[in-house]
Parts: structure tokens; sequence; C-alpha cells
């Protein structure tokens, strides 16, 4: 897994022969951006036809934990804030770092909420769509402010606060911490979602 990552990522962002350790992190985001696309497709079905797909928003709860927080939010906090904590920043950009700690956790936050709707649905009770497009609504308008703040505010700017060294050394890090992760899992229930949900 960790070489055939290695592969798919080696032209992303790249700066001479070196790939920054942010390539990764906003190739997920791509990812994420196009199951947010789909998610508010059944948030229109939902309102429309007061159905709730509960395969599919199953799959919603488990990409979010799995694959939004757990394999790229934990990037961002274990390895890169981490690495960011011991450098001297700017007070914009640790501002900016605590902002998307404090997001990650309303992320969090929204999931629960939306686990707790639908153990709700399962016992008939009747309010519960419209509960469970609401929160819906929340996350497909959440992650997108979300990925802008990191792509056009954040990433770029803190990767000057790392040497060449230091930044390949990050991203062999994250090359270890997804080895065990199942990206092809994830593109593959995005592009099969995409497809149904037309």
């Amino acid at each position: 897994m960790c070489v055939q990552y290695k592969k798919h990522f080696r032209n992303f962002f790249r700066e001479g022969n070196h790939m920054k350790p942010i390539g990764p992190l906003m190739h997920e985001h791509r990812l994420i951006e196009r199951m947010i696309e789909i998610i508010k497709r059944e948030v229109e079905q939902i309102n429309n036809k007061k159905i709730v797909d509960t395969t599919f928003i199953h799959s919603v709860v488990d990409f979010i934990r799995i694959y939004a927080d757990k394999t790229h939010h934990g990037k961002e906090e274990d390895l890169l804030f981490r690495d960011l904590e011991k450098k001297q920043l700017s007070e914009e950009h640790q501002k900016i770092m605590k902002e998307l700690i404090d997001e990650h956790v309303y992320g969090r936050q929204k999931v629960k909420e939306l686990v707790e709707a639908m153990e709700l649905f399962t016992t008939g009770y009747t309010k519960t769509p419209k509960k469970i497009a609401s929160i819906l609504e929340e996350i497909s308008s959440f992650y997108p402010k979300h990925i802008e703040k990191e792509d056009k505010h954040f990433f770029f700017p803190v990767m000057e606060y790392f040497s060449q060294k230091e930044q390949d050394s990050m991203l062999e890090e994250f090359y270890e911490f997804d080895r065990k992760m199942i990206h092809e899992k994830y593109r593959s229930v995005v592009e099969m979602y995409e497809g149904e949900k037309l």
C-alpha cells in the first residue's frame, strides 16, 4: 500500500524533485468535496420525497469518520500540527491552526448528531428525516469552508516553517500513517454513489 500510495502522489505538489507534504492532504480534499456534492443531492431527495436512504447515511458516517477524520484529519493533527507546534508561528497562523482544530471537533460533533438521528429514525420517529436533512446540510456547508481555509490560507504558508529535509521526513510519516489505511475503498464508495445519486 505504501509503495502504491507513493506512486499515486509522486507528481503531486512537487517543488523541483521534492513533493510537499500538503500534496496528499489537498488530494484528499478533492475526494471529500466529491462526497459533499453527493450529500447535497441526498438532502434534496430527503426534503422532496421524505425518504431516507439508510444505507447511504451509514456510508456517509463511515466515510467522514474513517476517511475525512481518522485518515485526513489524523495526518493534520498528529503530524503536521504536531510539528508546527514546535515552530515559532506567526499570530495569524497560530490563530488559524486553533480554528482548524476547533472545526475538526465541530465536524465530529455533527457526525455524532447524525448517528443519533439515525437511531431515532429506526424507532419510527416521524420528524427524523427533517432532522437528518438538517444535519447533512450543516455538514455539506461546513466542509467546503473548512477545506478552503486550509487550501488557500494555511497549507502553503506554513510549509515555509520547514526545511526541505523536514518536509521530506513529514511526507514519509504521512506514507507510514496511511500504510494501513484504505484509500481505494473510499474512492470506490464515492464513485458508486456519484453514479447512483444523479
